[in-house]
């Protein structure tokens, strides 16, 4: 790096910031933290207005003005759309007579894949960064700042920086090479591989599947997943998260990014799941159907997804967040890893004293999990 002045600054909204230098701060090709993603969630409001995301990018400029370094982070009003839940630490603090909202959040909104939090190829930078959030934090009387799934590689930086580590299980699928998706259920045992081709069959019985991507995605198709995700996300969460405009912008400039797998009976879709393709991992995202038809959301999300995954030499699928059934279809349980910032010292403590308590439980639960893999157990 260049020697010079270093400045930290808070932006009002990642689009107001150059895409180019923005996403040369993320060279490894996750979507999520990409400008187009971040943007879209924006010009279509899914975050800001109402929402309770409300964009405070914080970003470190060099000394020739370029953005250096960068964090993708909201004011939020709620927790709703994390998927690490801290509504149990909301609640003690407001019943102390503290304010727990608003907040820092320092993630993808709605989107509980792991990625880089950190956005810089100069790592020197991470602990200033992280200084600027803390900073922030207390200037503008934020209870906390909460960076949620970090990818592995960065959890160090948060650690050396004195933030509290969360732990979570996600189940993700590995590639291990798989020539086919025979050649992966030839890992598995003897029962399981008999059930997985059984489920496969029932829910591709009178169904055409098609995988769409690129210029192949239509606005009707869009119209069709839309409809899907409205059902899907009524009743998981009351509302949709993401606005109908948000589907057009992502397809508009992501178009190659995104896997779109829809069903189809007479040639009307029935049902769909939306996939994005990183530089080495797929990761599902959305899944809704105006049917119900047996182990149709298994052969749309998992089976599908590492059929996509064998097919483009990605080395994992991320299937979202939880879901034990997705164990028995060769999902495997994987530590997931959130770090927090807490300005009260008596509420960190407390909160450190509950993530001590909660890691033991999730280690347990971890093991129990491993013993009930689907694969075959090695002889001897």
């Amino acid at each position: 790096m260049s020697e010079g002045a270093f400045t930290a600054k808070v932006h009002g909204s990642v689009r107001e910031l150059p895409a180019a230098e923005w996403d040369a701060l993320t060279p490894g090709g996750n979507p999520f933290v990409s400008h187009a993603f971040l943007t879209a969630m924006e010009n279509s409001g899914s975050v800001g207005g109402r929402s309770g995301w409300t964009p405070v990018p914080i970003v470190i400029e060099g000394p020739d003005g370029r953005l250096a370094a960068a964090l993708p982070s909201y004011l939020k009003e709620h927790s709703q759309g994390e998927y690490v839940f801290d509504h149990a630490w909301a609640d003690a603090w407001h019943r102390a007579g503290g304010a727990y909202y608003p907040k820092l959040q320092i993630a993808v909104p709605f989107t509980p894949a792991t990625g880089p939090r950190l956005l810089t190829p100069h790592p020197e930078l991470a602990l200033p960064l992280l200084r600027a959030a803390e900073t922030l934090c207390r200037d503008s009387g934020l209870s906390s700042a909460h960076a949620t799934f970090i990818e592995p590689e960065q959890v160090p930086l948060f650690e050396e920086a004195g933030w509290l580590l969360r732990e979570d299980i996600q189940f993700h699928w590995e590639n291990r090479g798989y020539a086919s998706f025979e050649d992966f259920l030839s890992a598995l045992s003897s029962r399981k591989r008999k059930d997985l081709r059984k489920e496969r069959a029932k829910a591709q019985e009178g169904v055409e599947i098609r995988a769409l991507r690129g210029a192949a995605i239509t606005g009707a198709h869009w119209d069709a997943f839309w409809e899907f995700y409205q059902d899907t996300g009524a009743r998981k969460w009351g509302r949709p998260y993401l606005t109908r405009e948000a589907f057009t912008l992502l397809g508009e400039t992501m178009a190659e990014q995104i896997l779109l797998v829809l069903a189809f009976i007479d040639g009307t879709p029935v049902a769909g799941a939306l996939n994005f393709i990183g530089g080495d991992t797929l990761y599902g995202r959305y899944w809704g159907a105006r049917i119900d038809k047996p182990f149709l959301h298994f052969e749309l999300c998992y089976y599908q997804a590492i059929d996509a995954a064998i097919e483009l030499g990605l080395a994992r699928v991320e299937a979202g967040a939880q879901g034990g059934h997705k164990l028995a279809r060769g999902y495997e349980p994987v530590r997931t890893v959130s770090a927090h910032y807490i300005v009260h010292e008596g509420l960190r403590a407390a909160v450190a004293d509950y993530l001590a308590q909660e890691r033991a439980g999730i280690a347990r639960d971890q093991i129990w999990l491993g013993e009930r893999s689907p694969f075959r157990k090695p002889e001897g």
